[in-house]
């Protein structure tokens, strides 16, 4: 099922709780700043876009995901909500112009062509419109995803922003004490599984042979971490993740505010 897979976080696995906690301190970070007409590309599940709904109570939402299955639920959560199944880029079913935000949350790293992406998304934004925008740092990337076609360097992502929108802000999200012992201990845990590949595999082969053995292990692991180390995953939650001004080695994700 589509929501049991590694690369979609979800709410409702407990060996998944760091990575949704992670996630959903975005939708935490921004609650309070958006109105209007809104547009959330690859909302997933929609628990993000219930967090939302929940303290802007007058929100005009617009969904577009590639899932079936997702947009079916979301069909079912939000039903006066315009919700579109395709995958982006383009944003072919939105009008120019017409959004006053755009969330865009872990979704650039798995766009082939992420300047296309972006024009899009400024095309669709009202004039003085805000994207808010996540993604990993790829320092901090412990083995290659093949779900991504490309993971950012501070440099790299502020320089793809600065090409197309007028204002962009680079902050970073990072992880309290108890988060970061997490982090380190998945580290670990996957350079021991990667001590196998002999052949450096994950490496060098093509991205959809990949995907199944990264599917199968990164479950395992995280099933095998959640048995070992349960007293810190349960102590994890939003909380345990904060935004800080500056981009930093400890930074694991990119939190960026663009303005069109």
């Amino acid at each position: 099922m589509f929501f049991y897979s590694t690369e979609v976080t979800s709410s409702q696995i407990s060996s998944d709780s760091p990575l949704f906690q992670r996630t959903k301190k975005a939708y935490e970070l921004v609650k309070d700043k958006i109105h209007g007409n809104i547009l959330e590309i690859g909302p997933g599940e929609g628990y993000g876009l219930e967090i939302l709904s929940q303290t802007q109570k007058e929100l005009n939402i617009s969904a577009v995901d590639k899932s079936k299955y997702a947009i079916q639920r979301l069909k079912n959560k939000f039903p006066n909500a315009n919700v579109i199944q395709q995958r982006v880029p383009p944003l072919s079913k939105i009008a120019s112009d017409s959004q006053d935000f755009v969330i865009a949350f872990q979704v650039i790293e798995h766009i082939k062509n992420d300047t296309y992406f972006l024009k899009e998304i400024h095309r669709v934004l009202k004039p003085n419109g805000t994207l808010f925008l996540t993604t990993p740092n790829a320092n901090r990337s412990v083995s290659r995803n093949p779900w991504h076609y490309k993971e950012y360097t501070f440099e790299e992502l502020l320089q793809l922003n600065n090409r197309i929108f007028q204002e962009s802000k680079v902050k970073g999200i990072t992880g309290s004490e108890v988060a970061m012992n997490y982090y380190e201990k998945n580290k670990k845990s996957v350079a021991k599984i990667l001590k196998w590949d002999i052949f450096k595999i994950e490496k060098h082969a093509p991205r959809f042979i990949l995907k199944l053995p990264y599917e199968l292990l990164n479950r395992f692991n995280r099933t095998n971490l959640l048995k070992k180390h349960s007293e810190i995953i349960t102590n994890i939650d939003e909380n345990s993740y904060f935004l800080t001004e500056e981009c930093d080695e400890n930074t694991l994700d990119f939190f960026c505010e663009l303005k069109k």
